[in-house]
């Protein structure tokens, strides 16, 4: 069972022990740092797994990015991810309940759409899909089946674009955080 706490109350270098056992120290080459270059995650949409020992087990970081277009006007988004769970943890159930935490903590009244890099048979069961991903680009190899989104009203979505990471979103206002 899973106790789920806030990810900023975990000390970061526990985070990047956890991170760099997911997905190795060549992490920081993917091109999912390079969308999210320069921005933090969202702290109210951002969430740490503690196993039966409190032991760190797994995490979720949300991130402002948006998806530039032609006209250069920038399309706000939320890109979920990475989930990260302890290799030796995973298939228990800490991802699902992770990506519950993060999507059920996005505001539905004020909710941008989000985004991840994934495989759409473990994501699509959250309404994730690349059915209107097929004109964006991101910066840096990626596989278009792999780019996912999720939004409520996929016509709002430009059909073209540049992902890279929302530097408006450091005008949020306190406590606004949690889109």
């Amino acid at each position: 069972m899973a106790t789920l706490v806030p990810l900023s109350a975990i000390d970061p270098a526990l985070i990047d022990a956890l991170l760099d056992a997911a997905f190795g120290a060549d992490r920081h080459a993917r091109t999912a740092y390079r969308i999210r270059a320069g921005v933090d995650w969202l702290p109210g949409l951002s969430f740490a797994a503690l196993d039966d020992n409190d032991c760190l087990t797994g995490t979720i970081q949300v991130w402002p990015v948006a998806l530039t277009d032609a006209m250069g006007r920038a399309h706000p988004l939320l890109m979920v991810g990475p989930v990260a769970v302890m290799p030796q943890r995973q298939g228990e159930g800490f991802g699902k309940a992770l990506m519950a935490a993060a999507l059920g903590a996005v505001d539905p009244a004020a909710a941008l759409p989000q985004v991840l890099i994934g495989d759409d048979s473990y994501y699509g069961r959250w309404g994730f899909s690349a059915a209107h991903t097929g004109g964006w680009r991101c910066p840096g190899p990626w596989d278009r089946a792999r780019l996912l989104a999720r939004c409520g009203n996929p016509a709002v979505l430009p059909r073209a674009g540049l992902l890279g990471p929302w530097t408006g979103a450091a005008n949020l206002a306190p406590g606004r955080d949690a889109l």
